[in-house]
């Protein structure tokens, strides 16, 4: 297990400071860079701790929020009691169509916004209408466009 060059922790840091501007804490943001290029691929909360050179605590909130979305996963060694965490083969997948989900949501919502602006004159009602109008078409688009990307996905294996 060799530690991570200069150029490798540049580029955890670069994928950090890119999900911080998605709203996510810039150690999960660490923790996706590092799984992303770590050798092996599956990290104990305290190799992840050591490399990132931070807090066994921030490795275990960071893993808390980035599992429920699908993209990183913990796993277990048989005989070791200890727990480990990769990208998820299909993580990234996972995590968009757990996104594309939100869409339909979001839509529902402008719905109801619509609806209880029924009476409105339209200048009123435009921004929402716009809204919903984009979350409409995402939800009808996404679907289709991560079908074509596993179909590509198929085709190239």
């Amino acid at each position: 297990m060799s530690e991570p060059t200069e150029d490798e922790l540049a580029f955890v840091d670069d994928v950090a400071v890119f999900f911080e501007r998605e709203g996510l804490p810039l150690i999960s943001g660490r923790v996706i860079g590092w799984l992303l290029i770590s050798d092996p691929p599956e990290q104990s909360a305290a190799r992840l701790a050591e490399v990132l050179q931070v807090s066994r605590s921030s490795i275990s909130s960071a893993t808390r929020m980035l599992t429920p979305s699908g993209l990183v996963e913990g796993v277990r060694k048989r005989g070791e009691r200890q727990e480990y965490f990769r990208i998820a083969a299909d993580g990234w997948s996972r995590m968009l169509e757990r996104r594309y989900a939100l869409a339909t949501s979001f839509r529902q919502v402008t719905e109801r916004g619509l609806r209880a602006l029924e009476d409105a004159p339209p200048e009123r009602r435009e921004r929402l209408a716009n809204v919903h109008e984009l979350y409409g078409f995402l939800e009808t688009e996404l679907p289709a466009m991560l079908q074509r990307w596993r179909d590509r996905r198929e085709d190239l294996a």
